[in-house]
């Protein structure tokens, strides 16, 4: 009777799991520059000068209509988060572990533990550095850890 009710619940958290991200998912629509709004096209096409334009989409979250431009820049990734008026959001930019300030560096490594950080973002909004994320292989697992510009740690 236990091994039933245990399955019935990991089988109903899977579902939920799966519908939640196929929601996230749906959220989010690809565009064609064509279809951007002239104010998001100009902002675009500002972001993107010695990039390669990687994909565009267009994203409602809580009501709300933004427009991501996923770039490729000097070999690394940043995406750009812009509102409908043209405004950058936000943006995240790939760096490289080594380019980061000592303190960042160290909290990163000190989270990670024995864990293997595969790639760090810097996170902009509104034109401050506010955080970096490391994306962090640990025995087959993946996770994410947020640290502040300034290298003190930030629960999720």
């Amino acid at each position: 009777m236990f091994r039933v009710k245990t399955a019935t619940v990991i089988v109903s958290a899977l579902c939920l799991a799966f519908g939640a991200t196929a929601f996230a998912r749906a959220s989010e629509k690809p565009v064609k520059m064509k279809d951007l709004p002239e104010a998001v096209r100009k902002t675009v096409q500002e972001q993107s000068k010695g990039a390669t334009i990687r994909g565009l989409a267009r994203e409602t979250e809580n009501g709300q209509t933004s427009y991501e431009v996923e770039l490729k820049i000097n070999g690394h990734n940043k995406d750009v988060l812009i509102d409908p008026n043209g405004g950058v959001l936000a943006v995240e930019e790939q760096v490289s572990l080594n380019a980061l300030p000592p303190a960042v560096k160290a909290e990163l490594e000190r989270r990670a533990g024995k864990g293997k950080i595969s790639s760090v973002e810097s996170i902009t909004r509104n034109g401050v550095l506010v955080e970096y994320e490391a994306q962090v292989r640990t025995a087959g697992k993946r996770s994410e850890i947020k640290v502040s510009a300034d290298g003190k740690s930030i629960d999720k």
